[in-house]
């Protein structure tokens, strides 16, 4: 890389090979990468939303309108495009649903600030409006959001639905729905202060086969194995469960051991010594009163024959998650050394039972007392429609959470995005100066939501958009937004289109930090690789 210096003489400072793109140009790239990224996946928005079909280079093909899904399976190479990935992961993790918002509305203040930039307003200023304006915006949402009771099962249901609008079935939304809530209240544990939901206790198995109505929540989980041997029982009532974490075989020595046998009664000895440790530790599982057998490792052949003539049902290799899972459904503590097992250790179950779904055998455990630990089993036609209705199912999980957890809710279908965007506008007057540009271009920003929305359902975009702002300049018009269904305007709060307050407000902060990092770079250094470069340098060394 060469630099000019007051003499006029040239300076290499950078190695050979390497790219630089500095001011106007650097910032127009980056840009322009975000913009199409958030336009790839804004058609997906809202429940008319198109989906998109991503075939990798095995030709495995995923077809999903979830923003993160989509925009994790994209082969992003830019580091501005990564950077619109991260933010649509972080918002997948944090509260389940939003990812898109997020990165179409980072996208829409990248395309603002690119015209301000063009009017010869400085990165900088631009950076302070939208920090301002992201700060303006959440609390104009916080104080438009309605609140709601953790017991509130219509619409928390409500809620549900708005989050898989467009993912799965339409017919089957209302029963996955109805699916989640009562999962959600059935894995919470409340105190005094707080209500705390592990979102990880809620296990969602999937098989493809029969329809999505076909779905249902097993009050307890459902193992994804088999049961090890033929003369087994396939079904246990009045199950007592035990919990290992450690292998059901002989051990074998840590370090290289030679074990000299001299004649064939030795080597008898041996096989019915081994044999016999393998009956001790049957007969103590079975002394404890087990007679059903969840194995983290793995059950020895010997020990399976064992355990099949002591009537007890046993499932080896059972993952870590599954063992933490069952011990929250039934109660059972895992057990690391076998001769400690006892029968306070060992869990309840009404049933355990062995049965075939689409052709794999799996373990049901069910009629846990009070389950602290739930499976939601999804049923759909083909591979595809699980895979997305399991999508569809983690955003209702997530959003509910959310909103047992704030106790605050928006209503959606745009009506949140253009109430804080008229509000904005207002604020933007009593800051003045140029910062009172960039809080104006954050609220056209916010518009591009109830826009989408419009385009998706074959609406005229900028006659909607003019509509909604009268709308919302009314006493009542709060809550009107962009029924999809009917093409026109409507009230979102009687028709129950609901989110919980944080997916909004982490997608305004989440979309607003991403823009105002990447509008902060005005040099890119695409590095040649160090390795190659190295020893390659002239007899004036690198400063030549």
């Amino acid at each position: 890389m060469v630099a000019q210096d007051t003499s006029q003489k040239p300076v290499i400072f950078l190695s050979e090979g390497t790219k630089r793109t500095r001011g106007r140009d650097a910032q127009a790239i980056n840009i322009l990468v975000a913009k199409a990224v958030a336009e790839a996946v804004k058609t997906t928005l809202g429940p008319k939303g198109m989906d998109k079909m991503i075939v990798d280079e095995l030709g495995d093909v995923i077809i999903s309108n979830d923003g993160a899904t989509i925009l994790d399976e994209m082969d992003v190479e830019h580091p501005a495009a990564k950077m619109l990935v991260e933010i649509a992961k972080a918002q997948d993790e944090e509260v389940g649903d939003g990812t898109t918002t997020a990165v179409v509305l980072a996208g829409a203040l990248l395309e603002r600030a690119e015209k301000l930039l063009e009017d010869g307003i400085h990165p900088s200023v631009i950076i302070k409006g939208y920090k301002l304006a992201a700060k303006k915006a959440r609390e104009i949402a916080e104080s438009t959001a309605d609140t709601i009771s953790a017991d509130d099962k219509v619409a928390l249901r409500r809620i549900a639905m708005t989050s898989m609008t467009g993912k799965s079935g339409a017919e089957a939304e209302e029963s996955l729905a109805n699916i989640v809530v009562d999962a959600i209240m059935q894995v919470a544990e409340r105190s005094e202060k707080e209500i705390t939901i592990n979102k990880d206790m809620i296990k969602v198995e999937k098989k493809a086969g029969g329809s999505l109505s076909d779905s249902q929540l097993i009050h307890g989980i459902v193992i994804d194995k088999e049961v090890v041997h033929a003369g087994m029982p396939k079904k246990v009532e009045n199950a007592k469960i035990a919990l290992i974490d450690s292998a059901l075989e002989i051990k074998e020595t840590e370090t290289d051991a030679e074990i000299s046998i001299s004649d064939p009664e030795q080597l008898q000895a041996f096989i019915d010594k081994e044999e016999a440790m393998l009956k001790e530790m049957v007969e103590q599982i079975s002394k404890a009163g087990a007679n059903v057998v969840f194995c983290q490792k793995g059950i020895d052949d010997i020990a399976q024959h064992f355990l099949a003539k002591a009537g007890i049902m046993a499932v080896r290799r059972v993952k870590k998650s599954d063992m933490e899972k069952l011990s929250k459904a039934t109660g059972a503590r895992i057990v690391t050394r076998i001769n400690d097992l006892t029968r306070e250790d060992l869990g309840k179950a009404k049933v355990v039972y062995e049965k075939k779904i689409a052709g794999d055998e799996m373990v049901f455990v069910e009629g846990c007392k009070n389950p602290k630990s739930v499976t939601i089993l999804l049923r759909g036609g083909s591979e595809h429609i699980v895979d997305e209705a399991e999508r569809a199912v983690n955003d209702a999980i997530g959003t509910v959470s959310a909103a047992i957890r704030d106790g605050k809710i928006v209503t959606g279908g745009g009506s949140i995005e253009m109430e804080v965007a008229m509000k904005l506008r207002d604020y933007a007057t009593t800051i003045g100066g140029r910062e009172q540009l960039a809080i104006e271009s954050f609220a056209d920003s916010l518009e591009v939501i109830p826009r989408a929305l419009a385009e998706t359902a074959g609406m005229d975009p900028i006659d909607t958009i003019v509509e909604l702002r009268a709308k919302h300049r009314g006493k009542e018009g709060k809550y009107v937004g962009i029924d999809v269904y009917k093409a026109k305007l409507a009230d979102m709060n009687k028709l129950r289109v609901i989110e919980p307050l944080r997916v909004k407000t982490q997608a305004i902060a989440a979309g607003a930090e991403v823009a105002e990092m990447i509008l902060r770079i005005d040099d890119i250094i695409a590095g040649s690789s160090k390795s190659k470069d190295k020893g390659s340098e002239g007899p004036g060394g690198e400063f030549d």
